[in-house]
């Protein structure tokens, strides 16, 4: 029996949690906070909630026009929003330092970018080892 292939309404309510709590967390923490250690940590998870939850929907529906080999699941479509809502709310974090430039803005893409690559390729594979037997001479 094959399942149905899901579509965004599945992901409609953590969406909409995820921008909700990120964007209003946000908000709340620039316009209503002193930056001390705190506030700055707050910001960080904030901004990886805000960031996840408004990438969710663009990864789901490029992986809708751009299918591959196999569709992706719904474990790979958090996970790669997860990377963008990380990557973007670091970028920030580093930005408070003045410590972006743009080799770390690419090798933090491409750390991100190797790893999900990864991540997809141990999915896929299917690798059974072959039974042994004790017919066969080794």
């Amino acid at each position: 029996m094959e399942s149905q292939p899901q579509t965004f309404r599945a992901y409609l309510p953590s969406t909409i949690l995820l921008i909700l709590v990120g964007w209003g967390g946000l908000g709340a923490i620039i316009f209503l906070s002193l930056p001390f250690v705190w506030a700055r940590w707050g910001f960080f998870v904030c901004g990886i909630l805000a960031l996840t939850g408004t990438a969710l929907p663009i990864v789901y529906f490029s992986h809708k026009r751009f299918p591959g080999h196999q569709p992706a699941d719904a474990k790979a479509l958090l996970r790669q929003s997860l990377w963008v809502g990380i990557y973007g709310a670091t970028l920030a974090w580093l930005q408070l330092g003045r410590l972006v430039t743009f080799y770390v803005v690419l090798g933090l893409a491409g750390g991100f970018i190797a790893a999900e690559y990864f991540i997809r390729v141990r999915e896929r594979a299917n690798r059974k080892p072959l039974p042994l037997s004790d017919d066969e001479p080794a």
